[in-house]
């Protein structure tokens, strides 16, 4: 190899290293960014929804105590303990006892969106302890607990808003059989509704319920997996696994549906960095999604933190995913574009887009300072 050649092939192998950045050396996002997107973000919400008394109001009345305030509070929770800021502690204590500690229709209840709130309620109570506060959700809990039905959540989004109740009571009691009635609810959910299970072992993903389980196809002949759902269960299963003690005996299976959603989920990202509301299916009502992509930031960006997710594999995802969402979906004075509303499908809630406002805005807030919390913890 004469002198010219060597020149050159040196020169290559620079221009080859100086593209190749390593993953540990990708910029992480600052965490005063992180934290000035969360405050921008939950001050434009605080403002405009200063009224915590005021019950949301759109296709029907609904109190402010139903899932999707108690969504928006998990995240203002983490953003507390981030930045604690009394008028963010107010506004949690003052909701909460203004609904005296209590769930829409009672503590018979056994639909979990109404035991939602009981999350921020055992928060509440670890931060300043008096029982009136867990009264209530625990009566509820406990009446789950004694009774031998187990098939309540019949649609995923049911596992987000009552296992980590569950969770959180066993953990502050010491009483396993919170645990255990978690895991009998889960699985059920996961492996006997609609016939066969809502969790396809396959492909890593949740059937919303059981109207989506086969033969549901999308346009485009692949099973329908909506967003926002699966969502829900990444969401949970972090508040489950992060809340159980170490020995917890189910605590390996959580982690390796956890591991298989990571997954798939990481195979279906947009080349943007957002996901589709349908996951497997880009062409029917494509297009950017907030609140799914904010609770996928959520949980991998918490696997990373906690050593659960390989940092090399997903810390791109990661990044891409953070970084679009806030460049494309935060606005100037703090509204999040790109949410879809309530719902359970694809269709729901369209047409999603940079400026319409969904029928809740709550819950898309709470979505996105949960995965911002994660983002923020980074090292």
């Amino acid at each position: 190899m004469n002198q010219a050649t060597k020149k050159g092939l040196f020169l290559l192998l620079i221009i080859i290293a100086g593209n190749i950045i390593p993953v540990h050396t990708q910029e992480l996002p600052g965490k005063k960014d992180v934290l000035r997107a969360m405050m921008q973000v939950n001050d434009y919400f605080m403002e405009k929804y200063a009224d915590y008394k005021k019950p949301s109001s759109t296709d029907i009345i609904r109190p402010s105590n139903i899932w999707t305030r108690g969504v928006y509070y998990e995240g203002l929770i983490a953003l507390y303990r981030i930045y604690p800021q009394e008028k963010y502690y107010n506004y949690m204590l003052d909701w909460a006892e203004f609904h005296h500690w209590g769930l829409r229709n009672g503590n018979t209840t056994r639909n979990a969106d109404d035991q939602c709130c009981g999350q921020i309620y055992i928060d509440l109570y670890k931060m300043a302890p008096d029982p009136e506060k867990i009264r209530n959700i625990k009566a509820c809990m406990d009446m789950l607990v004694n009774t031998p039905q187990i098939d309540d959540w019949s649609w995923i989004d049911a596992i987000q808003m009552a296992a980590p109740v569950l969770a959180k009571l066993g953990e502050l009691t010491g009483d396993r059989s919170y645990f255990e009635k978690m895991y009998q609810m889960y699985s059920f959910t996961r492996n006997e509704h609609g016939g066969k299970g809502l969790f396809n072992r396959e492909e890593g993903l949740w059937w919303r319920d059981a109207d989506f389980v086969p033969p549901y196809k999308e346009p485009n002949g692949r099973n329908c997996y909506w967003s926002r759902g699966n969502g829900w269960v990444y969401a949970a299963l972090v508040r489950m696994i992060e809340t159980i003690p170490e020995d917890e005996i189910h605590r390996a299976e959580y982690i390796t549906d956890f591991l298989s959603m990571s997954e798939a989920l990481k195979k279906c990202q947009r080349e943007d960095g957002f996901w589709n509301v349908s996951l497997h299916d880009p062409t029917n009502f494509g297009g950017k999604e907030t609140t799914g992509t904010s609770l996928f930031v959520y949980g991998i960006a918490w696997g990373i933190n906690n050593h659960i997710l390989d940092r090399n594999i997903y810390l791109p995802v990661l990044l891409k995913a953070w970084n679009v969402l806030v460049k494309d979906a935060v606005h100037p004075n703090g509204f999040l574009g790109w949410v879809q509303g309530t719902g359970k499908e694809p269709k729901d809630g369209q047409p999603v887009t940079y400026d319409k406002i969904p029928n809740f805005e709550d819950f898309g807030v709470g979505c996105f300072l949960l995965g911002a919390s994660e983002v923020y913890k980074l090292k």
